[in-house]
């Protein structure tokens, strides 16, 4: 009876190390991992938060997220201030701008602070952050997603691009990506691209403004979650369900009842979930100083396994995956 009381302690203290475990920064602290999202209010974003916040406090570090009201590219500058000012270890940034960050970042890193770009990059300027976790390879999902898009429009017919702002790098890159492959399309037509800033009403209206000013207007393209819901919307609205062609980015979750009433023809995206996890892993681990980022080498990402670290030491979640009316319900996030 003796011996089983002592195995039975034995075992309780062992878990209670393992539950009760802290990651560690250099100084001996429990780290601090926080998340400045693109702006509040934007459901993609969710998972992503949901699965960030499951990886640093998994780890046994201190969760923390914050999000300007606005979409502006100098929106996060204050957050960022207010990051070094709590001394945390690691800022992990959607980033809003390409540039106008950049120099907040270097006073961040200056710190000794970890500047980890999740989701998007500061393309072109990726020396002012320490790293990139992208959900997926971008340019290879558009691509994909413009090439699925020319298919649905039986590679013929008016178009319009839908996108958040002016300065969104990765909508951006996504746009150029399709007018490198119009020449292929000879009778499609981009015939304008239009901006929402990523605002729900403003989408909207500029989808609905779009299907009235082009009275021979066949789909309507959009790189970004809030777009491509907004271009579904006012297909469904203009009563052209099935009659219109609507692709891009976006959620299962916000894209099937669009998908199901045929005001959107298709989508493609990522695990949103797994991109937080695996950028929150990768948080952990820059400040416990387990990683160190270094092109050329790997970094295993818990269960999802070795992630190459690419040049300029960017890293790619996981694959790109498509939805449609067949599979939609597969997924749930």
């Amino acid at each position: 009876m003796k011996k089983l009381a002592i195995a039975m302690l034995l075992a309780f203290l062992a878990l209670s190390m393992v539950v009760g475990q802290t990651a560690k920064n250099q100084s001996g602290k429990t780290i601090k991992v926080r998340y400045i999202c693109l702006v509040k209010g934007i459901p993609y974003f969710d998972p992503i938060i949901e699965g960030m916040k499951n990886a640093v406090e998994a780890a046994g570090g201190i969760y923390q997220e914050t999000a300007p009201d606005q979409s502006d590219a100098t929106a996060q500058i204050p957050l960022i201030e207010a990051a070094i000012q709590d001394g945390v270890d690691v800022i992990c940034l959607s980033p809003s701008s390409p540039d106008a960050l950049n120099a907040t970042l270097d006073k961040a890193r200056a710190k000794g602070i970890k500047v980890l770009c999740v989701n998007d990059d500061i393309t072109g300027y990726e020396t002012h952050r320490d790293g990139a976790v992208l959900s997926a390879n971008y340019d290879q999902l558009g691509i994909d997603s413009f090439e699925a898009f020319a298919k649905l429009m039986k590679y013929k017919g008016d178009f319009v691009v839908l996108s958040s702002k002016t300065d969104t790098p990765f909508q951006n890159n996504q746009i150029a990506i399709y007018k490198k492959l119009l020449p292929k399309y000879k009778n499609l037509k981009l015939v304008q691209v239009l901006y929402g800033n990523d605002e729900a009403t403003k989408s909207l209206t500029e989808a609905e403004a779009a299907i009235e000013k082009y009275p021979n207007l066949a789909g309507i393209m959009s790189p970004t979650s809030v777009g491509v819901i907004a271009a579904a919307q006012a297909v469904e609205n203009a009563g052209r369900q099935n009659k219109m062609v609507v692709y891009g980015t976006g959620t299962p979750g916000q894209c099937k009842d669009f998908l199901m009433s045929g005001a959107l023809s298709g989508a493609m995206l990522w695990d949103t979930k797994r991109t937080g996890e695996v950028g929150g892993l990768v948080a952990v681990a820059l400040a416990t100083g387990k990683l160190t980022l270094k092109s050329g080498t790997s970094f295993v990402a818990g269960k999802y396994g070795k992630t190459d670290i690419l040049a300029m030491n960017k890293m790619y979640a996981g694959p790109p995956l498509e939805f449609n009316k067949g599979n939609v319900d597969d997924y749930k996030f």
